[in-house]
């Protein structure tokens, strides 16, 4: 189908993030130790200047402000990296700033997240009262043994005791599981989930652990070091038990990574996935941003220094802007939306420019991987774990 001229496009742009709603990433690039699966923009320092990251962040603050003025807000992120590394009075300055210079949702969600060591279960306090309203606390595992193969520097003893307190101080906690990790079986980790779950969590983000190149994981398996990881077969086991058990818990999957009791889910991350605009601000930090000609994708430096430099120097810490075509604002919409267990809206694509393939949705009902509810297009559990092929058919010629 022919694109729409460039007024249409511009248009389309224009109407078309409401959809999704309006949100602000913030990325701190620090943790305290590199673990060896993390493929994220994270680094580890010897110390860091909290007062001038501080200037630079809010300088960027105020220079997407003047490019999205009137808008409401309606999430904040705090990622990373670890940023629960950064002082609690950081927080709050960019919390209190971001107040000032956006109309903001009666209901602002601002998350922020966390590793449960001492030195961040200690900053808890100062972060609820700096208006950090979410928590989600990246505990990863609740073995000892796999949390050393993870790099990780907290217990499972500690995991607990960090939720423990985070539950105590905000009214809204999530935190995160990996599974198909090295020499896991599939009663270890019914085992494992079951209590994760016995401790009443509103919200659970699960990954399987994926080997990128460019980690020590990656450099590990490539010389054939990372041993006894399981097959695929087993790993779809583990999803759909992972599955099963969430469901019977009452936290269903309304994403494919992630679980929430109903009301729960993540406000900053369904931005993402029904492709709304948001703002990236800090080293690596990737941003959606519609203005008067158009949609654009925008990405920052990478290099901690070099995004710092280019902020105090320059006054903008963007490497790259890139108007976004109708072509590739349907891709992007189809590829983030059909994660949600909502699905797709097939008319918002047809907005877009982009009208799907008849006779290749009739093939996947037929198979089992989709479902259609009037204008909404849904991977089934089956279609999930093969979506990155139902894109493919989806959006090929």
């Amino acid at each position: 189908m022919p694109l729409p001229n460039f007024r249409q496009a511009c248009l389309t742009d224009f109407q078309d993030w409401q959809a999704g709603g309006f949100g602000l990433y913030l990325h701190w690039p620090f943790c305290a130790a590199k673990c060896p699966y993390c493929d994220f923009n994270s680094h580890v320092v010897a110390s860091i200047d909290h007062e001038r990251w501080t200037r630079a962040y809010l300088a960027e603050l105020r220079r997407n402000a003047a490019l999205t003025q009137g808008r409401t807000l309606r999430s904040v992120f705090f990622g990373g990296g670890t940023p629960s590394l950064m002082t609690p009075d950081a927080v709050g300055q960019l919390i209190a700033e971001i107040r000032r210079l956006w109309p903001v949702a009666n209901d602002l969600e601002i998350t922020l997240e966390a590793n449960p060591t001492s030195i961040e279960i200690g900053k808890f306090q100062g972060f609820r009262d700096a208006g950090v309203s979410r928590i989600s606390v990246g505990i990863q595992s609740l073995i000892d043994d796999d949390l050393r193969r993870l790099g990780r520097l907290h217990t499972a003893t500690e995991a607990r005791k960090a939720l423990d307190i985070a539950r105590s101080t905000f009214d809204r906690v999530s935190f995160d599981l990996i599974y198909a990790r090295q020499g896991q079986t599939f009663e270890g980790w019914r085992r494992e989930l079951t209590e994760a779950l016995a401790m009443q969590p509103d919200h659970l983000s699960m990954y399987q652990l994926t080997v990128e190149a460019g980690t020590a994981f990656g450099d590990r398996h490539a010389r054939g070091l990372l041993r006894d990881l399981p097959d695929e077969s087993l790993s779809a086991d583990l999803y759909d038990l992972t599955q099963s058990i969430c469901n019977d818990h009452g936290l269903p999957a309304y994403e494919v990574s992630n679980h929430a009791r109903d009301g729960s889910e993540s406000r900053h991350n369904l931005i993402y996935w029904r492709y709304g605009d948001y703002i990236g601000i800090g080293p690596g930090a990737h941003g959606r941003l519609t203005l008067a000609d158009g949609r654009y994708a925008t990405e920052t430096h990478l290099a901690p220094t070099k995004w710092l430099q280019d902020v105090e120097i320059k006054g903008n810490g963007e490497s790259l802007r890139t108007r976004l075509s109708a072509d590739d604002q349907a891709a992007e919409y189809l590829m983030m939306s059909l994660r949600l267990s909502e699905g797709s809206d097939v008319e918002r694509l047809k907005r877009l420019g982009h009208v799907l393939p008849h006779q290749r949705l009739i093939d996947l009902e037929e198979l089992g991987l989709v479902t259609r509810n009037g204008s909404q297009l849904q991977a089934t559990q089956a279609g999930r774990m093969v979506l990155n092929a139902i894109l493919r058919d989806l959006l090929s010629d």
